[in-house]
């Protein structure tokens, strides 16, 4: 912590806590620290490589705080959610599916619009969750909430995606992640 608030150039403000989580955040979220540390990953606790200036080490606590509040589902986090749900039906989740026009069908007549491959696809340890959340629902009567809960996950999805993208770019023109 002391290491990576010195190589951050952190003065110990308030405040500084939750700026060194969102970096570790941030860089467990990289694609290319999951690549380069694979092994490491595997078999021992993550490494957290510091920062090598204050601008790294601010872009990605900023991108890894924005990541958090994805993930916390926070209301300022998700904003609009352009996926509406649409048909007249009986609200059950049959076989759950993403057609090539971007509409995930909970059954023959209702669907999720607009909703982007790259979300429906996304995976999280072993999980696709865009699918096993409506696969673990297959039989029951969507409400409101639940509703508006999927649209909000996809957002999340979405968003986590291009965020983890933008941390690798900084960091990819900063030399890469140090394998130690």
């Amino acid at each position: 912590y002391a290491a990576i608030k010195e190589k951050a150039g952190l003065s110990g403000a308030d405040g500084d806590e939750l700026k060194v989580f969102d970096y570790i955040y941030g860089v467990l979220h990289s694609p290319d620290y999951r690549a380069t540390y694979a092994q490491f990953l595997k078999i021992d606790f993550p490494r957290i490589p510091y920062p090598a200036s204050p601008e790294v080490f601010a872009h990605v606590a900023e991108k890894g705080g924005a990541l958090r509040r994805l993930h916390l589902m926070e209301d300022a986090a998700i904003g609009d959610t352009p996926f509406p749900f649409v048909g007249d039906g009986d609200y059950v989740v049959g076989k759950p599916v993403l057609t090539d026009d971007g509409r995930v069908m909970i059954n023959p007549d209702q669907y999720f619009d607009n909703v982007p491959r790259i979300a429906w696809e996304f995976f999280i340890g072993g999980y696709q969750p865009a699918q096993k959340w409506l696969k673990d629902r297959k039989g029951r009567t969507l409400n409101v909430d639940d509703i508006m809960h999927y649209q909000r996950m996809i957002v999340a999805l979405v968003e986590t995606d291009r965020l983890m993208k933008e941390i690798d770019e900084v960091i990819e023109k900063d030399g890469g992640w140090p394998i130690k």
